[in-house]
């Protein structure tokens, strides 16, 4: 997932082949007991070979299985993993097996019917875990830069969450949860007042 043009949105890709041909589908790969030390391992590797992107942080959703998840096989697991990434960090071209790669507005995905497999929920899963986290102040690190003011933060947090942010209550449980410090001497300039600057608190 990631900002672009100040919204969540998800990066989905359209197979070329059946089953699902021309439906969307979240980016995936095959374990591969040969190469992947364990689960996070197979995870990143998928990414550099689907997205050609290593993520610092990157949380395992959910393990799915069933019967009628792949047409393919009578049973199939899937480990899904969630990221937050600047979007102009994904070198992503279409190639084997798909023919397109899509930024989608979180709030504006394609219907259940242009979704392939079980993908749907899994994209709902992701955002709504991701928003819940976002609202429990675990702070999008993977875009703040070391530092910024806290009307940045504010902006960022409320874009993730695709809504407007009470800025007194923000900054109340910012102080209260010791998240965030103020750089000594270090101010933002610019055409209106200056702002103080803030660092994450480790």
């Amino acid at each position: 997932m990631s900002l672009i043009d100040s919204r969540l949105q998800v990066l989905l890709a359209r197979r070329a082949q059946a089953p699902y041909a021309g439906k969307w589908a979240l980016p995936g790969g095959v374990l591969r007991i040969d190469l992947d030390a364990n689960l996070e391992d197979a995870a990143r590797r998928v990414m550099r070979e689907r997205l050609g992107v290593d993520l610092p942080f990157i949380r395992q959703l959910q393990a799915i299985g069933g019967r009628a998840r792949d047409p393919r096989a009578p049973w199939a697991v899937s480990i899904v993993y969630r990221g937050l990434v600047p979007f102009d960090r994904i070198q992503a071209k279409p190639g084997k097996r798909i023919e397109a790669l899509r930024w989608w507005p979180a709030d504006d995905l394609p219907g259940e019917r242009d979704i392939a497999f079980d993908h749907a929920a899994l994209i709902r899963d992701a955002l709504g875990v991701t928003r819940d986290a976002v609202e429990r102040l675990e702070l999008p690190v993977e875009f703040l830069p070391l530092e910024f003011t806290l009307g940045e933060l504010q902006e960022l947090c409320g874009q993730l969450l695709g809504r407007r942010l009470d800025k007194s209550s923000f900054r109340r449980r910012l102080k209260e949860a010791a998240l965030v410090k103020a750089i000594d001497g270090k101010m933002r300039t610019g055409p209106f007042r200056p702002a103080q600057l803030y660092g994450i608190n480790k």
